[in-house]
């Protein structure tokens, strides 16, 4: 019984620490770029996607955990049970969103930060046909949503009938499919410099602690309400922490096994370093 009472707090602990670590994960590229003043190595392919994944992962959880006719639509849906959505998911996509815009202005806009111009500033055609594709596709969704009789309905809804839940669905997939495929460059990347300089393992690191704790969170939750259909129901949380942590175990496969060149290990350090000295040697002059 002690334990049971315990475990919403537990719940609570690990939503918050794994906010901390995802939201920890955005800073290190960024910050390695602007110490190294430039962004060669890597690809603006996973910022940019990131920042349409992240802008729908909060209009998703904004409509699951604000609106009272989207939490009706899924209690009419999933026995009465509430989204396992909570407040520091929607602080999470924010901040998420903001850091991406910012990285991604690092690429596009290098001069603006000092940064000498270097491959991988545009986009490949692959990460914006799934930019647009996404955006269209929840478009449709959302469009066949206004035209039905039934969107607006809370219990008893008509089968096959089109509700606003269909299109917060819709949203989220999105975000599903950007975390299935935003690292993708990244690796091939890699893969053809046989080295990860200039690509942060920090974010990984902290990345793949966070997928632990939220997948460990909404078992919790969903264990506490009785039913697994938190998990089903809110596919794409659940699909975020393993499929990320895939990708990190194959970045850290590349980082410490593949490609182990001793001299980018403290490339990372040295750049923050670099960048403390040089803005000291500003001040001084």
């Amino acid at each position: 019984m002690v334990m049971f009472a315990l475990l919403p707090l537990l719940s609570a602990a690990f939503g918050w620490i794994y906010f901390i670590a995802w939201s920890l994960s955005f800073y290190p590229q960024s910050i390695l770029n602007y110490g190294r003043r430039s962004t060669s190595g890597t690809t603006v392919d996973f910022p940019l996607i990131n920042c349409l994944g992240f802008f729908a992962y909060f209009v998703s959880n904004a409509a699951f955990f604000y609106s009272p006719l989207i939490r009706a639509q899924y209690a009419a849906r999933h026995k009465g049970l509430t989204p396992t959505v909570q407040f520091n998911d929607i602080t999470f996509a924010v901040h998420g969103l903001i850091l991406s815009l910012v990285t991604t202005s690092q690429y596009f806009f290098p001069r603006a930060w000092g940064f000498t111009p270097s491959f991988g500033n545009r986009p490949s055609r692959f990460i914006l046909g799934i930019f647009f594709g996404c955006v269209a596709g929840a478009t449709i969704i959302i469009f066949v949503v206004v035209g039905s009789p039934d969107r607006d309905t809370t219990i008893n809804t008509p089968p096959g009938a089109w509700v606003w839940l269909d299109a917060v669905y819709a949203v989220s997939y999105v975000k599903l499919i950007v975390t299935l495929i935003k690292y993708t460059p990244q690796i091939v990347v890699n893969y053809r410099n046989r080295s990860t300089k200039g690509w942060s393992i920090s974010q990984i690191l902290l990345d793949f602690s966070g997928g632990i704790l939220s997948i460990a969170q909404q078992s919790i939750d969903s264990y506490l309400q009785g039913d697994w259909s938190g998990i089903t129901g809110n596919p794409v949380k659940f699909a975020l922490g393993n499929v990320s942590m895939i990708y990190d175990l194959i970045f850290m496969t590349q980082h410490y096994i593949l490609y182990p060149d001793g001299d980018h290990k403290g490339s990372e350090t040295e750049s923050l370093l670099g960048s403390q000295r040089l803005d000291e040697e500003r001040r001084i002059d």
